[in-house]
């Protein structure tokens, strides 16, 4: 008998192969809305880095290769909330990129310690001045030493949207057997919206798109932009949204507690913000098959005081 076996499986996925392809979970029928309409959720959860993000993260990583501004020896950086950067960390280990990032200092314990166990480097920017003050924090960085930084900038960058144009808005479609009416999600950097609705648009002009912010400036919607008070990212085309909806925080914090207890679903609040306005969506229609994005898993909320609330 050898003294080691190694197990070698031709052809398996590398770690960056497995983002995308996340099921689509039915979800529960709620009080008030019609047996003839069903409403489904993206898990992005199941994404190797958690979360939706690992999605553009990838897709902006791999066109900064393509383009040449992407290289060995460059450090790859960016200001975000907490999920892009945990891809870009995640994604930049497996692929021997250093990256840095800027984050608001009121990101949550559990986003700041994914970070540091992927070894990105952080510096913790402004609270009160959001993803906003950490966008302005590296545009100086960058100005002042272009040379070392690969700066993917996720608010600006076409190869965010692109990346659910060409994958999300395909797998939604399918799994949906092409059976999809309406569809729902976030604004944040925009780029799940955008690339998403821009293609389902082109499968099926019928399908509505409905996106959904925070309805204040000052919410606790992680990962989710009040554009009115915002800096609007460039990627974003408000005439692609058949209609715009706003969701409260408490709404949000009472449909995460009322997910997790009622039906075994543990998700972050965007997750259940998107929740509660995909319902929105239903409870007037007759018939249809809504479907909505579930950007991440309540695991990485758990501090996050509402719960006990």
């Amino acid at each position: 008998m050898p003294d080691s076996f190694t197990y070698t499986s031709v052809g398996a996925p590398t770690l960056v192969q497995r983002i995308g392809n996340t099921p689509l979970l039915r979800l529960p029928r709620f009080p008030g809305i019609s047996p003839r309409v069903e409403i489904f959720a993206k898990a992005e959860w199941y994404n190797p880095g958690g979360s939706v993000k690992d999605r553009a993260a990838l897709s902006m990583i791999r066109e900064g290769e393509r383009s040449g501004a992407l290289a060995m020896g460059k450090t790859i950086i960016d200001a975000t909330s907490g999920n892009t950067g945990i891809a870009y960390a995640m994604i930049g280990a497996a692929l021997g990129y250093r990256v840095e990032l800027a984050v608001p200092a009121n990101a949550g314990p559990e986003r700041k310690r994914i970070l540091f166990a992927y070894g990105a480097d952080v510096t913790y920017t402004d609270p009160l001045e959001g993803t906003d003050g950490a966008q302005l924090y590296v545009k100086k960085l960058v100005a002042d030493r272009p040379d070392e930084y690969f700066y993917p900038d996720q608010y600006n960058n076409p190869a965010n949207w692109q990346a659910h144009y060409r994958t999300t808005a395909f797998e939604i479609y399918n799994q949906s057997g092409k059976a999809i009416t309406h569809f729902v999600a976030g604004i944040g950097t925009s780029g799940t919206f955008i690339g998403t609705a821009r293609r389902l648009k082109e499968l099926n002009a019928a399908i509505r798109c409905i996106s959904f912010q925070p309805d204040t400036p000052l919410h606790g919607l992680e990962g989710l932009k009040h554009l009115q008070t915002a800096m609007v990212p460039g990627i974003y085309d408000m005439k692609l949204a058949d209609e715009h909806l706003e969701v409260s925080t408490g709404a949000a914090h009472e449909m995460a507690r009322r997910l997790a207890k009622k039906e075994g679903l543990l998700v972050g609040t965007s997750s259940a913000a998107s929740m509660v306005a995909a319902l929105q969506v239903a409870q007037r229609l007759e018939e249809g098959v809504v479907v909505t994005v579930f950007p991440d898993h309540g695991s990485r909320y758990l501090s996050e005081r509402f719960w006990e609330e």
